[in-house]
């Protein structure tokens, strides 16, 4: 049974207001009509749930203010609240990356080039306000739209590929063909809500639960080249893990033999 208008708004909601996305304040009732696409009733029931939990105060005059208080960067959250973590050679996770970007189509939305917001310019271990270039993709199957991905790469490495480029091969294919040697890649796999607009890039409902991946990607001299974000419809696509067994039956400790992300 799907859940009811406003409860997907404020489950949505919630969400962004945790991740610190209204530290300047909520967008007005009108605005949040027109994000959602629901009538001023639906959004005033799932802000007023939200002022209820103490999440949000509402004063007359002064618009809608967070009460969320964040506990720390972005990065260290998600890696705090992550299903999984794990790292991976260039052989497992990294070639199936690469063999899904050549068995996808993908569109790009846009590619910019920018100064290194802060938790960027962390995730990379660039000064801040390097140059960096963001670039937003949607992959597509033959069914549909699988994900957005959304990738952080420093200038000095990107500026021999631009939209063309990421139109027609993989991002590890191209920073290979840069000069870099791709070494690991450490991961986190968690849940996100889809707002309005991601619903509307992956043809999906708003408030849509999503498979969230972090992925920072380093060369063989263990530097960060890449910083990823990705969500993905879990309708399509599955992470798959092969576990072994080491140590003596009184100390198991399961360590991952393979990864491969499958998509469907």
């Amino acid at each position: 049974m799907p859940l009811p208008k406003y409860h997907q708004v404020y489950l949505v909601l919630r969400e962004q207001l945790h991740e610190g996305k209204f530290a300047q304040g909520l967008p007005g009732e009108l605005a949040l009509m027109q994000q959602f696409s629901v009538a001023r009733v639906t959004v005033r029931r799932a802000l007023a749930q939200l002022a209820q939990e103490g999440l949000i105060s509402r004063e007359p005059g002064r618009g809608t203010r967070s009460l969320v208080q964040r506990s720390g960067p972005q990065l260290d959250a998600a890696t705090h609240k992550a299903h999984k973590t794990q790292q991976a050679r260039l052989t497992g996770l990294l070639e199936n990356l690469v063999s899904m970007g050549l068995r996808t189509t993908v569109k790009v939305l846009s590619v910019q080039r920018l100064p290194a917001p802060h938790e960027v310019a962390m995730a990379l271990q660039l000064p801040d306000g390097e140059l960096v270039q963001k670039a937003q993709r949607v992959r597509h199957t033959k069914e549909g739209p699988l994900s957005h991905i959304t990738t952080w790469v420093p200038e000095r490495i990107a500026s021999g590929f631009g939209r063309k480029e990421l139109a027609q091969k993989p991002i590890l294919m191209l920073l290979e063909e840069s000069g870099v040697k791709v070494g690991r890649a450490q991961q986190s796999i968690s849940a996100k809500l889809a707002d309005a607009s991601m619903a509307q890039h992956l043809d999906i409902a708003v408030g849509s639960a999503l498979l969230a991946v972090n992925r920072l990607i380093y060369d063989t001299d263990d530097k960060p080249i890449q910083w990823l974000h990705g969500l993905y419809r879990p309708d399509r696509y599955e992470y798959q893990m092969q576990l072994s067994r080491v140590g003596s039956i009184d100390a198991k400790v399961w360590v991952s033999k393979e990864l491969s992300a499958n998509f469907h």
